[in-house]
């Protein structure tokens, strides 16, 4: 079950690399206190959908940079995680929730289907997170080419 706007947003400590965290750092919600949070959920590292949305974030981060702390969020590992960034050569950090913790803890974490095959992965979704961190906009099945303007409107 996602998490309501108002209610305190889910707690987390999972892997984080890129941006300004080395290979291996965690980050926590507590940590970022005090500053938005935006928890940028997407299905796969390097997938068509996924690159369109990631590069768009990439491609507009002046606009978004200074404004909150940005995460992207999936259940790959950090090592899945920097392929993706240094192939995209993003700016911005990616959690890997390979514990699921985060996605089951946003209730993005959905049974899908494809190609008549039914399988569990994220929805793609975007939680903004206010400076106390209450959750503020959710921004549910996001599609990737039209994201980061909902995104910045909302910020």
């Amino acid at each position: 079950m996602k998490p309501k706007i108002g209610e305190l947003a889910p707690a987390f400590n999972v892997a984080a690399v890129g941006g300004t965290y080395a290979e291996g750092a965690r980050v926590s919600l507590a940590d970022l206190r005090g500053k938005k949070v935006v928890l940028v959920f997407y299905p796969k590292d390097n997938t068509p959908g996924c690159t369109v949305q990631a590069c768009s974030i990439r491609d507009n981060w002046s606009q978004l940079d200074g404004k909150a702390h940005v995460f992207g969020v999936s259940v790959d590992d950090v090592a899945s995680h920097q392929k993706f960034i240094d192939h995209k050569k993003l700016p911005y950090p990616l959690l890997s929730d390979v514990d699921q913790e985060l996605v089951n803890a946003y209730g993005v974490w959905k049974e899908k289907s494809m190609f008549g095959k039914k399988f569990m992965g994220i929805e793609r979704s975007t939680f903004v997170i206010d400076a106390e961190g209450r959750l503020e906009t959710v921004l549910e099945k996001a599609n990737p080419l039209t994201h980061l303007s909902k995104l910045l409107e909302v910020l």
